[in-house]
């Protein structure tokens, strides 16, 4: 009995030793075999991570661009899915390239830059003002009080001679006084000893200078009575532009009462860039059209170019004289100056394919089969449509002409900064 025992043992302990060693081995090979991830792929982990450049696509999200992930999810600042985007293969990190579909959806055009004539006409915008040069200031000669004014509202019109104020002043009535006592003493004390002639035009004299005219004078001499106001008339024909005073004021002598604009002739100023300039002819004619009146065109002639240019704006005036029969003109309307120009052959784009902002202007140029890269340009003078490129081109550069914005707001998208940042000409 005690030998049956013995066997059975023997035969446990060794099949006990044989299930121990395949646990083993499996160990051994699962500590070779690299782990699979939940796809089944055997791939390190390591090795299957997207290398920045080594794969064409990757995934971001369209409100936060600067995010982006090698495989699809969520975005972690707004929770909204990730979208896929295809690297640009590009060999200039400045470049921006398309797909065919998106080229077409843009409305990309291009078109080859060629040399041509630019010019003939310049367009101004401008406004109507009064010709200073017939405008008339009445002022006051002497000291005294406003004690009536016969025209009291800006925009009357005022005829040479008129009765314009009535003024009363002690030392114009002084002086008035001095010429009737001089007269007086002539005729009971005339003798060779006083020259009372003399006084007598020094005292007239004084009057003229005061502002009386030589009628008022002569009537003082031959009824020998003074008014206590004395009247003053107008000595030019316009319109009132501005009232000083008003009935009662006291006025200084010198100090303007009434302006009066004679408006047979207006000033068209014009505003003209500094780069624009050097294509006005001065001793040229002008062509001016109010807006206000289409259709209407009168010629007139440069007659100022402020020497002066605003420092802020880099804007000129220049002023052009026109004719106003009938005063069909008012100052204040605005009107185009068109000016002709010389005629230059240089480089020029349509306007909408320049982009200009505070730190100068751009253009987009084709480099290769969609792909696009911005440039920085130098313009010039600017004929309807047409723009003048100074410098940053060539002859024969294919230039963006439709679909600049929409390049320079993908480009934007896609690299997170602005297209002309660092740009220098």
């Amino acid at each position: 009995m005690k030998v049956i025992w013995i066997i059975i043992v023997a035969v446990a302990i060794f099949a006990c030793n044989d299930n121990k060693q395949p646990i083993a081995d499996k160990n051994m090979s699962d500590m070779k075999t690299p782990a699979r991830s939940a796809g089944g792929d055997t791939t390190d982990k390591h090795d299957g991570m997207d290398m920045p450049g080594m794969e064409s696509v990757y995934y971001t999200c369209s409100m936060h661009p600067q995010i982006m992930e090698p495989k699809p999810g969520n975005c972690p600042i707004c929770g909204m899915s990730l979208i896929a985007v295809h690297r640009n293969n590009t060999p200039d990190a400045d470049e921006l390239k398309l797909s065919d579909q998106q080229v077409q959806l843009g409305n990309i055009k291009t078109d080859t830059l060629n040399s041509g004539m630019l010019g003939d006409r310049i367009v101004l915008t401008a406004t109507l003002n009064i010709d200073q040069r017939k405008s008339t200031s009445v002022s006051a000669r002497v000291m005294g009080r406003i004690e009536k004014l016969y025209f009291k509202n800006t925009g009357d019109y005022v005829n040479k001679g008129d009765r314009l104020y009535d003024l009363y002043s002690e030392e114009l009535n002084n002086a008035k006084q001095e010429l009737i006592l001089a007269l007086e003493r002539k005729n009971t004390l005339d003798n060779s000893i006083i020259d009372f002639d003399q006084l007598i035009q020094s005292a007239k004299y004084k009057l003229l200078l005061w502002g009386m005219s030589e009628e008022q004078i002569d009537e003082l001499v031959k009824t020998k009575r003074a008014s206590p106001t004395t009247a003053f008339y107008s000595n030019a024909s316009g319109y009132i532009t501005m009232l000083e005073l008003k009935e009662g004021d006291y006025t200084m002598e010198g100090s303007t009462i009434i302006r009066l604009a004679n408006l047979s002739t207006l000033w068209a100023e014009a505003q003209v860039y500094s780069s624009q300039l050097s294509q006005i002819d001065i001793n040229g004619v002008a062509e001016v059209q109010v807006s206000d009146m289409p259709g209407n065109s009168i010629r007139g002639k440069i007659e100022f170019v402020n020497p002066e240019i605003n420092p802020d704006t880099r804007i000129n005036l220049v002023r052009v004289s026109i004719p106003n029969p009938g005063n069909q003109f008012k100052p204040g309307m605005s009107a185009y100056v068109f000016l002709r120009s010389r005629v230059h052959n240089m480089l020029s784009l349509p306007i909408d394919a320049v982009l200009r902002d505070g730190r100068g202007a751009t253009v987009w140029v084709q480099t290769g089969k969609n792909i696009f890269k911005s440039r920085m340009v130098e313009v010039g003078m600017e004929t309807g449509d047409r723009i003048e490129i100074k410098s940053g081109l060539k002859a024969g550069d294919i230039v963006v002409i439709t679909g600049a914005y929409l390049l320079n707001s993908e480009y934007i998208f896609k690299k997170g900064a602005n297209p002309m940042g660092g740009m220098k000409m």
